[in-house]
């Protein structure tokens, strides 16, 4: 890969990705859909974007729906090692094509097919008897239902029922010509998924992460403290497909130990099973961090300090660095030495996840933008105007450390609660026009997509050696904003 060039010269002083603007190049890419989106990291994900590990975001559904489009999800650090085990083999066992239904049997009440409904995007629950699909809900159908109702006496019978090897194309037609939105998917009476039109059309655009064996991919994160050898040894055996070193400073001589450790265990099961996990370390923001972490066994780094949304981290100690500069000198860091980086935070538009990718990562982490989601971790909640969000949390706020020093003495836990960063709770919207992560993922790309054809790349190692960046005023930056009414 090269390096970013800069329209004019680069300016003394650091960067956000509001700072910047890309120009237009001359190119001969006249289709977005010749753009590959295959991530430069070295693990080689079809879709550059990584959900953080924050407990508020990341899960099982949001693992294996982002890894059914490309790319992978890192499950939070303050999860038992058990509960991982589970969601690991779950995502696993997830069918790489078809969605996972929200399923319920015939003697649930309504109120308890309500309370799962919206925990996927598409919208309907499906009821399993011993297997089999009798029956789909949908929102509607609870209409002046009592809650205590059964889901049998609502549930329509009256589905579309195709097999497992019935191309996505195929899906989409049949669903066409019998006027649905949605169909179950079955073999010998067997429920497998289910797939909507949204669905069809999405799995004909995007490849899915998979690992060797041909199952989902998902990520996993390990702290610093605690038992970091044994927590890795458990993920290990859950196959997680990436292991992540985590903590705001990463910096410091507690995670070069930390990495040590788990580069030892890492090593050992390679040389006993022939798999070699990809180890992330983070997160830095300079030329010496990476070098650093590189030295104690990281393949990717994690960069950044401070530009996430739930992050106080800069208001409160002074901390930090604008993370396009950020991302910018790591990246080249990282290069020099055969690595690469994530871009951890700061990305509130699809114009900014094509900045970082322009500026080196190999692949962009993003956290609370996926909050607002159908798939994040959090309940559904709706304010008092009616409308829906769910709650989200810094990694180092008081939520956040409770979780981590649950087992800790009453004082321990004090002490460690005197000194949170980080918002404890912060309400994020469901977007009417994106609910979905997957819809997030589809906006995302498309401008992803469209960045490179400006630039004329078809690859993402192209965009970074071929775009060309302009340093612009605040009110460079407004100019680009769209306007919802006129002015």
């Amino acid at each position: 890969m090269g390096h970013v060039r800069f329209l004019t010269s680069p300016p003394t002083f650091d960067l956000t990705y509001s700072d910047v603007f890309m120009a237009p190049s001359r190119s001969n890419v006249t289709s977005r859909f010749d753009v590959d989106l295959t991530s430069t990291d070295g693990i080689g994900t079809p879709l550059p974007l990584v959900v953080a590990n924050m407990t508020a975001i990341s899960g099982r559904r949001m693992a294996e729906t982002v890894a059914r489009r490309g790319g992978i999800a890192v499950l939070p650090q303050d999860i038992p090692t058990d509960q991982i085990d589970r969601s690991i083999r779950r995502v696993k066992a997830s069918h790489t094509v078809f969605d996972t239904p929200v399923h319920v049997v015939p003697g649930s009440t309504v109120g308890q097919a309500m309370g799962l409904i919206h925990k996927r995007a598409h919208g309907v629950a499906v009821v399993v008897d011993g297997g089999r699909a009798v029956g789909l809900l949908e929102p509607q159908d609870f209409a002046e239902v009592d809650r205590f109702a059964q889901v049998q006496e609502v549930m329509r019978s009256d589905f579309l029922t195709l097999p497992s090897d019935t191309d996505p194309k195929a899906v989409f037609e049949a669903l066409e010509n019998h006027h649905l939105d949605v169909a179950v998917i079955a073999d010998d009476d067997q429920l497998v998924g289910i797939m909507t039109r949204k669905g069809a059309v999405r799995a004909t655009i995007y490849q899915p992460a998979l690992d060797a064996a041909g199952r989902l991919m998902v990520a996993a994160a390990v702290g610093i403290s605690g038992d970091v050898e044994g927590r890795t040894r458990a993920l290990l055996t859950s196959e997680a497909d990436v292991l992540v070193v985590d903590t705001a400073h990463g910096h410091q001589d507690r995670m070069l130990e930390a990495l040590q450790a788990v580069r030892r265990v890492r090593d050992e099961f390679a040389s006993r099973t022939g798999v070699r996990v990809p180890i992330v370390a983070g997160n830095v923001v300079t030329t010496s961090g990476v070098l650093d972490l590189v030295g104690a066994g990281a393949d990717v780094l994690k960069v950044g300090v401070g530009p996430g949304a739930m992050c106080t981290t800069r208001m409160q100690t002074g901390v930090g660095r604008p993370q396009f500069s950020a991302v910018l000198e790591c990246a080249e860091a990282a290069r020099a030495e055969g690595k690469a980086v994530w871009a951890d935070g700061g990305v509130r538009h699809p114009r900014d996840v094509a900045l970082a990718l322009a500026a080196g990562a190999g692949s962009v982490m993003i956290g609370s933008w996926f909050a607002g989601t159908h798939e994040s971790t959090g309940e559904l909640q709706v304010d008092p105007q009616g409308r829906p969000y769910k709650e989200s949390f810094g990694m180092a706020s008081s939520r956040a450390v409770r979780n981590r020093t649950r087992d800790s003495d009453a004082y321990a836990r004090a002490r460690a609660g005197l000194f949170e960063e980080g918002i404890s709770s912060s309400r994020m919207y469901l977007d009417p026009r994106r609910p979905g992560v997957e819809d997030l993922l589809d906006f995302i790309t498309s401008g992803v997509r469209s960045s490179c054809t400006y630039a004329g790349a078809r690859t993402l190692a192209q965009f970074n050696e071929r775009a060309v960046v302009g340093v612009q005023s605040s009110s460079g930056y407004e100019e680009g904003r769209p306007l919802d009414s006129s002015w």
